[in-house]
């Protein structure tokens, strides 16, 4: 008898309740997509309008840095507020490393052109030669 009792306890140790490790996982996965939007946070710009943009060159999302200018001359480069002494130092780093990189510059149709001239400035003073504004037709 008492084989058989010990043969039913190891039955019992190889089976493994998955539901809760499920709902772990589903639970994450909810968690991750309602605070991805919030993670790439940008400034609120009121973008120029020009027209439709012709673009005949491909250029991958991986070789693409946003610079965004606030109406105020605020500078923000991923998500996170800058002096341009940061941004210089940032962007040439990058710009070892990958020198295909296409800096995008967002600014507020408000903003002074001076704020956006010293950004435009700073990337051809460093040999970052592809600049690109973006309207809000893009």
């Amino acid at each position: 008898m008492r084989r058989a009792s010990q043969k039913n306890h190891l039955v019992t140790l190889n089976e493994i309740n998955i539901t809760p490790l499920m709902d772990l996982a589903f639970v994450l996965l909810i968690i991750f997509v309602i605070t991805r939007p919030l993670l790439e946070q940008s400034m609120n710009l009121q973008l120029p309008s020009v027209g439709k943009l012709n673009t005949p060159q491909q250029v991958k999302k991986t070789d693409i840095r946003t610079i965004e200018v606030g109406a105020t001359g605020t500078i923000r480069y991923r998500g996170a507020a800058a002096t341009m002494d940061q941004l210089e130092i940032q962007l040439v780093a990058e710009h070892k490393l990958n020198p295909k990189i296409v800096v995008n510059i967002r600014a507020d149709k408000t903003a002074q052109w001076d704020h956006v001239a010293k950004v435009l400035g700073m990337c051809m003073k460093n040999g970052i030669t592809q600049v690109a504004p973006q309207t809000a037709n893009e």
